[in-house]
């Protein structure tokens, strides 16, 4: 594991020394923060870069601004200014200490002592700071050593961190299950269990986006168990089934022997009944999108695939629907044939139209829109042959009605 992250690209990128060269000051100061340090001493991609300083947000601000750079006051009351340079967004916050705590938020002091503000931070790993300049590692509370052997802990009492934020219970197994190697630190997994009653407080889509970012990582598994035997999910999830865990372990191996990508419907989908009520109840109370509520109610509501349906559900809800509901609902002798089904398979399009059944002889009326369908639901039956067959499904149904009108 690397001890600097100066080598990086990030790092060296003009918008961030921009940044940097705004806000020199004689506390040692800006440092990178947070994630950055941690995914590139673990040599994994870096998306978003966090920076701590000693000058108060009005300084950023001023320091910013006199150096052309954009800068958006985003949480300036707790110390928090966004700095804009080429396209690219820096969160910089103000070095702080808690002053009053009630699990959602916090009041807090300016400060600038920087190991007082990574002792206010949720895990060892977390806590970790690079200098601007040269790249050097400040880790004031072992976090480089978790990191390495993947153990995730709090930083001091594990009780009084979750007191703070209650939010903290669903990260600690979010990033169990990112940075973890197994190993589960049973005075943390206590303490959130102590807490648990403090998720209600909390608002359902902060809730909701810890859940969905927990149930895409690759292995949410352990996670989820120890989430399920210790109460994690009743306040806020009390459908949760008794044997959710089992099931999405089922999902999970399937995508790896199946070679399938992850879906968040169908990992959420492995925790509550098949229940299209409570399913829409579910995606109610956690405020989930109306593309993602669509996507769960679609699941729920096919048939049980199978090899004659398969390209069915496909046609009427898209391929990854299919996919999911395959993955979910099929027995492992019945899912390879499904997949194969679905493989390399275009869904077609029903060429067929009420003017094609009025040009042969269907009077304009309601008869041709129920023709229409009686002309796609065979068409479907018969596994979508080419637009000749719809042409002669059309003919043949059409032909029958005509016959049918004349001897009444």
């Amino acid at each position: 594991m690397t001890s600097t992250v100066a080598d990086t690209e990030w790092f060296r990128a003009d918008s961030l020394r921009h940044v940097v060269d705004a806000l020199r000051d004689e506390h040692g100061g800006p440092r990178i923060v947070g994630g950055a340090v941690r995914d590139t001493l673990l040599g994994v991609s870096v998306t978003d870069i966090d920076l701590a300083t000693p000058l108060i947000p009005t300084t950023v601000v001023d320091r910013l601004e006199a150096a052309r750079i954009k800068a958006v006051p985003t949480g300036i009351d707790h110390g928090t200014v966004t700095a804009v340079v080429d396209g690219k967004n820096y969160e910089i916050t103000t070095l702080r200490r808690d002053v009053t705590t009630d699990g959602r938020r916090a009041t807090v002091a300016f400060s600038t002592d920087w190991r007082e503000d990574a002792a206010r931070r949720d895990f060892t790993i977390n806590a970790l700071y690079a200098d601007a300049e040269s790249g050097e590692i400040f880790d004031y509370f072992n976090g480089q050593t978790d990191l390495k052997a993947g153990i995730l802990r709090f930083i001091g009492d594990a009780n009084q961190r979750i007191a703070e934020d209650y939010l903290r219970i669903l990260r600690y197994f979010r990033f169990l299950a990112r940075y973890g190697n197994g190993y589960v630190d049973p005075t943390a997994v206590i303490a959130c269990k102590n807490g648990a009653h403090g998720l209600t407080a909390l608002s359902r889509e902060r809730i909701a986006q810890e859940l969905t970012r927990l149930m895409v990582l690759p292995d949410p598994v352990l996670a989820v168990q120890l989430m399920a035997d210790n109460g994690i999910f009743a306040p806020f999830l009390p459908e949760l089934k008794d044997d959710a865990p089992k099931h999405l372990a089922q999902l999970s191996k399937r995508e790896n022997v199946h070679g399938q990508k992850i879906s968040l419907p169908a990992r959420l989908l492995t925790l509550v009944p098949r229940d299209a009520n409570v399913v829409d109840r579910v995606a109610a109370r956690l405020k989930l999108s109306n593309r993602l509520r669509e996507h769960l109610a679609k699941r729920v509501s096919d048939p049980d695939p199978d090899i004659l349906n398969i390209r069915e559900i496909a046609y009427r809800n898209g391929i990854q629907c299919a996919t999911d509901a395959v993955m979910l609902y099929t027995d492992n002798a019945t899912l390879p044939e499904c997949l194969t089904k679905l493989k390399d398979w275009t869904i077609p399009g029903f060429g067929i139209k009420g003017g094609d059944l009025i040009a042969l002889g269907l009077p304009i009326g309601n008869v041709v829109a129920k023709t229409l369908v009686s002309v796609e639901a065979k068409w479907v039956a018969e596994d979508f042959p080419p637009r000749t067959r719809q042409m002669e499904i059309a003919r043949q149904l059409v032909g029958t009605l005509l016959s049918a009108s004349k001897k009444a």
